[in-house]
Parts: structure tokens; C-alpha cells; sequence
């Protein structure tokens, strides 16, 4: 099994032949693929491709940038579509202070409400974090005490406090192919010491390419060179990377039927 926990299959890059890309993905053993949404005009089409493809699941959330853009979307708007049984999981959402394309504000009353989506409609929460550990934590932390929420901080380039904090609250971490980047040496750090039953890998495809494939656009076949990158940097067996991590997404993401003792 191998899983990608991230990707935006309806962007540019991959939407145009998307059939191609699956079947990339497929002939290197990709058996599972999240599609994840960024802002509600792409709602419709991730769950489209979600509906058509079996080993296809689907995410709804506004992404940081697009809070300002966002006003309407609350809570309410996230629970009815995360009633779908192709709906695992809600985000990506979370907080960006690097590129403040949302004012923060927004950002944050957005994220709470994504955080109180998941929490009633008992799905995973996808959380981007940049250049805001500390709001995200405070954030994440607070809400908690109204009712656990689950859920994976993505593409992880945090710090190892960071980590351990959101491994506290009982989230998982999914390292991107930035983990095979030669200037990666704090994140490459950290991938070797957090606990197999927590650790996703993902692509973020079209973004973030690991190497060997630096230059082209991202596609969920290469999740399968983050994992082999990924296993030989833990001094692990790349299929019983590839399995545990497989195991922990759709543990994580129950509804796509749990494998997680498989």
C-alpha cells in the first residue's frame, strides 16, 4: 500500500489529463489519494473526481489565502458538505503569516470555525501552518477543550517543538518531498524521530517535487520516491514504510475505510 495524505488533483498541472496522472500514480503503487480543496469554487470538481475514482477521496475547506475571499463560509457550510460519504476530512485551513494574503484576524476566526466543522461532523482536520507556530498551537489547543478534533499538520517544516506540541494534542505529521531537499537538514531531523503511528507522507502535487523530479510539476506518483527517500533516512524498509503510512491514513481518515489493521 501507499498513500498520498495531500494533493490537488483539479489545479492546473494535473487537471488537464488527470486520467494520465492517476494512472502514474497507480502503476507505482498509489493506492489511496487525497484531493484536497482550497477555496469553495473548487468544492464541486475535488469531489467530482472523488465520486469517479475509488481510490480517490475527498477534502472541503478555504485555505488561508482565500479567508479575506471567504466570508461567508462558516462552520454550517462545512458540516453539510462533510456529510458526503466522499468527504474524509476538513481543509486544508490553518494560518499563514508569511505571505498574509488574508488579514490574520480573518484567518484565525476562519480557521476556528473549520476547527469546530471537523469536531461535529467527526472528520480530520487539514491544517497548513507557516511563520505562525505559536497561533496555530494556542488555536488548535483551545479548541480542543470544547470536544477532541483529529487531524495532521501537512507539508510539516515547523520546528521540533512544534512537533512534539502537535503531537500532544494527538495529531499526525505528513512530510512532503521538501524532505528530499539538500537544504531540508532541520526537517530531515526531524522525519527520523517522529513516531511511525503518527507519520503520513504526502506530495502537495502539482507543488513541491521531491528529488528526483525537481523542476517538474508534482504528481502523486512521487510519493512513492518521498517514501523510499523518507524510509532509507529512518533506516527503515521502504515497503514497511510505504504500509504503515498507508495504514495511518486511513486510519486517520476513517471513512475511506479503515485498513489500519490490515
Amino acid at each position: 500500500m501507499l498513500a498520498d495524505s495531500h494533493c490537488h488533483l483539479n489545479y492546473k498541472g494535473l487537471a488537464e489529463d488527470q486520467q494520465a496522472v492517476l494512472s502514474r500514480a497507480r502503476s507505482r503503487g498509489v493506492t489511496a489519494m487525497l484531493n484536497i480543496a482550497t477555496r469553495e469554487s473548487e468544492w464541486d470538481a475535488v469531489l467530482a473526481t472523488a465520486e469517479r475514482e475509488p481510490d480517490v477521496w475527498a477534502s472541503v475547506g478555504i485555505h488561508p489565502h482565500e479567508a479575506d475571499q471567504h466570508p461567508h463560509v462558516g462552520a454550517a457550510e462545512l458540516i453539510a458538505r462533510a456529510a458526503h460519504p466522499r468527504v474524509v476530512a476538513i481543509g486544508e485551513t490553518g494560518l499563514d503569516y508569511h505571505y498574509d494574503h488574508s488579514d490574520r484576524t480573518r484567518q484565525q476566526e476562519s480557521f476556528r470555525a473549520h476547527i469546530e466543522a471537523a469536531r461535529v461532523a467527526r472528520v480530520p482536520l487539514i491544517v497548513h501552518t507557516r511563520d505562525a507556530e505559536e497561533d496555530t498551537i494556542a488555536i488548535l489547543a483551545a479548541e480542543m477543550q470544547h470536544g477532541a478534533n483529529t487531524g495532521v499538520i501537512h507539508c510539516f517544516t515547523a520546528s521540533d517543538a512544534f512537533a512534539d506540541q502537535a503531537l500532544a494534542l494527538g495529531l499526525y505529521i505528513s512530510i512532503s518531498g521538501i524532505v528530499t531537499f539538500k537544504n531540508a537538514r532541520d526537517l530531515q531531523a526531524t522525519a527520523t524521530r517522529l513516531p511511525r503511528e503518527r507519520l503520513l507522507i504526502e506530495t502537495d502535487a502539482p507543488f513541491l517535487a521531491p528529488v528526483p523530479n525537481r523542476g517538474k510539476p508534482g504528481e502523486p506518483a512521487f510519493v512513492a520516491d518521498t517514501a523510499a527517500f523518507l524510509a532509507d533516512l529512518r533506516g527503515e524498509h521502504v515497503d514497511d514504510l510505504r504500509d504503515y503510512t498507508a495504514r495511518n491514513f486511513h486510519a486517520l481518515f476513517s471513512k475511506t475505510g479503515n485498513k489500519a489493521a490490515a
